[in-house]
């Protein structure tokens, strides 16, 4: 094992957040696009530079996660991984990214980009959780009231 469950749990949960927060700006970009508030070009290449970051900090957790044996946490972290490089690799060549300013507009790529973040968000946000329950629960196995000839010490 690479950390302790706790530490684990901690840098799950840091990720977490950070990816709610990254969508979060996904999704405020996308209905900023939606609205004409902002062009395609400044939309897509804006939210490009985050695919990678976003997808080799989800692909980490998820190998940490089954490199420290916690396999219904890694099973849960699955479909995104593969959903995200999935989503990475049927890019078509010569695409500048996830999000084509020329293509964004057409086929209601813009409404299936957003619901592919609400979906995203919802499990981040389950996900959060599940790794701040993890992480008390993992901090609690220790006893941390200490005995000492079966009497309960008072003094930490």
């Amino acid at each position: 094992m690479l950390f302790s469950d706790p530490l684990l749990f901690a840098l799950c949960m840091v990720e977490t957040g950070a990816a709610l927060f990254l969508l979060v700006y996904f999704i405020i970009t996308l209905s900023d696009l939606e609205c004409d508030y902002l062009n395609a070009q400044q939309c897509c290449s804006t939210l490009n530079m985050y695919v990678i970051p976003k997808m080799v900090a989800h692909l980490l957790m998820t190998v940490m996660l089954i490199l420290h044996w916690h396999w219904v946490l890694f099973l849960t972290a699955l479909p995104i991984a593969v959903w995200i490089v999935y989503e990475y690799i049927k890019v078509p060549a010569g695409n500048p990214g996830v999000f084509d300013p020329t293509e964004i507009h057409n086929r209601g790529q813009l409404k299936r980009h957003m619901r592919d973040s609400l979906i995203h968000l919802g499990y981040n946000l389950l996900a959060f959780f599940m790794y701040l329950y993890c992480m008390i629960i993992a901090l609690l196995k220790d006893n941390p009231i200490k005995q000492r000839d079966d009497e309960i010490q008072t003094e930490f």
